[in-house]
């Protein structure tokens, strides 16, 4: 306990430390701007004509380097069963505001010995325009038993789980949730293995080092609602915690979804960027 208690002031103590020294100037982001080779994630690969993120936008990690991301629209761990068009690296891309409140809420939960984990960040609109012609598809249900099995495909759009527009596109929503300390990893993905429900007791659902929200992320079943009166107990105390956290920092919780947090003012209201995520989105000056 000693040891594990010093990790704790530790990471407390590294996150607290970017508040002076990585101070996320207002006018650049650090990095070469290449992308790895393999990074590409929808064969379109970087060109010079993609659009390019507003000075606004920011990478998370240089922002808060404690918090952990597990990027799943970057992987074939997701209701689409392939990475999403525009997932180019697997990093999450905020306006800075967002990023800089995301950071307070660490502080906040690296204290009481856990981390913040975030699935999604900004979604390109290509992203999205890859959600809604998957939703067209019904013939493509090859994640149904994880992730929407007890919702028929054909109603996505009528019930609200997929639309041609998403706040994430505007830059200042997320998708997370907790990680007890010190954090364990999530083993990968198989693409084929077996599927469990996304609401199936945390011991049967896939692996996941988060706590028990009482339903995996991007379920799409009634359970998701942040108070649905079903989850009780520790669940129901583990999405109150994290929602006490997030909206001391100043993020408002989206009622059907316990993990989507958007941050309040957005520094974009009114505007869906569809430029790709990666580093060289971001403009450097």
């Amino acid at each position: 306990m000693p040891r594990l208690a010093a990790t704790w002031r530790g990471l407390v103590a590294a996150a607290a430390a970017l508040l002076t020294v990585v101070a996320v100037p207002s006018s650049a982001e650090a990095g070469s701007g290449g992308v790895p080779p393999s990074a590409p994630r929808d064969g379109a690969g970087v060109r010079a004509h993609d659009p390019k993120a507003p000075p606004e936008f920011v990478a998370l990690r240089d922002v808060d380097p404690t918090i952990i991301q597990e990027i799943r629209y970057a992987t074939r761990h997701d209701f689409l069963g392939v990475p999403a068009t525009g997932y180019r690296e697997p990093m999450c891309i905020l306006t800075r505001d967002a990023a800089r409140a995301l950071h307070r809420a660490q502080l906040s939960f690296l204290r009481r010995g856990y981390s913040l984990k975030v699935y999604d960040c900004y979604r390109p609109q290509r992203a999205v325009s890859h959600f809604v012609a998957w939703a067209k598809d019904l013939s493509d249900q090859r994640m149904k038993a994880e992730f929407y099995p007890r919702v028929d495909k054909s109603v996505l759009f009528r019930d609200g789980y997929i639309a041609e527009k998403s706040g994430h596109s505007r830059g200042s929503t997320v998708d997370l949730t907790l990680v007890p300390l010190p954090a364990l990893p999530t083993r990968p993905y198989v693409p084929g293995e077996p599927l469990s429900s996304c609401f199936a007791p945390k011991a049967a659902r896939f692996p996941d080092s988060s706590l028990d929200m009482g339903t995996g992320f991007d379920c799409f079943d009634t359970l998701a609602h942040t108070l649905d009166p079903r989850i009780r107990g520790q669940q129901r105390a583990n999405r109150l915690f994290l929602k006490a956290g997030l909206e001391r920092a100043g993020f408002v919780n989206y009622a059907p979804e316990w993990w989507h947090y958007t941050f309040t003012p957005e520094t974009f209201p009114d505007t869906y960027f569809d430029f790709p995520i990666a580093r060289s989105s971001l403009r450097h000056r």
